[in-house]
């Protein structure tokens, strides 16, 4: 395989992923019906399906093997979590009630459970995998030479370092700014350290689950 197709294999699940956004941004601007104000019910669903199948199709590029150090992995997705979560829990911040919200759908068992599920499947399969593969996998290495597939995972220069925390921040919300920044610096930290993409999956995986169980559990929708 070459390096452009390369680049498409690490690349692609991401930009489409990026792309259904900018659709629910659309369709939300439109409004006038309940499906377009709140694109995102059927916008992340979508996501989840067809960024899983692009990874799926494209799985064999992604070269991934059994976890190294997994213990690590899990510990810096335990402190990540607790990273997001500690403004409202030690800080004394707002709740952050507001956001994609499946209790809309309490009074339709089928539709809340599918909007759940769905929405935990993106939360922690979906997204771990394709940014992963994009941040770590990719850009990483992709700073440090163009031909990244020859750099070895792990490798490490300040400017791929910086630049890729940068970008991972500014990939995410105002408000959660300050916490993004810290948690891509702990991502990368986890790639030098591990020498293992499927490891900084696991850890982002961890993270996200976590955070998703205190989502639902304290309805602050506006992390999700």
């Amino acid at each position: 395989m070459g390096s452009r197709q390369k680049i498409i294999v690490f690349v692609a699940p991401m930009a489409v992923f990026i792309a259904l956004l900018a659709l629910k941004s659309g369709a939300g601007s439109v409004g006038g019906v309940f499906w377009l104000e709140h694109a995102e019910y059927w916008v992340f669903p979508l996501q989840t399906v067809v960024c899983a199948a692009l990874v799926w199709w494209f799985w064999p590029g992604y070269e991934l093997r059994r976890p190294h150090r997994v213990g690590l992995g899990l510990a810096v997705g335990v402190v990540v979590f607790v990273l997001w979560i500690s403004p409202q829990t030690a800080l004394g911040f707002a709740p952050r009630i507001s956001g994609f919200n499946p209790d809309m759908f309490n009074g339709e068992p089928t539709l809340y459970w599918l909007t759940v599920t769905f929405r935990f499947l993106r939360l922690v399969v979906v997204v771990p995998l394709i940014e992963e593969i994009f941040w770590r996998g990719f850009l990483l290495r992709y700073l440090i030479n163009e031909k990244f597939d020859q750099v070895p995972f792990g490798a490490f220069s300040w400017l791929s370092f910086v630049a890729v925390t940068v970008a991972f921040t500014l990939s995410h919300s105002v408000p959660d700014w300050a916490a993004a920044a810290v948690t891509g610096a702990l991502y990368n930290w986890v790639a030098y350290r591990t020498k293992s993409l499927s490891t900084c999956i696991v850890t982002h995986a961890v993270t996200n689950g976590l955070l998703g169980l205190w989502i639902m559990s304290t309805k602050q929708w506006g992390f999700w």
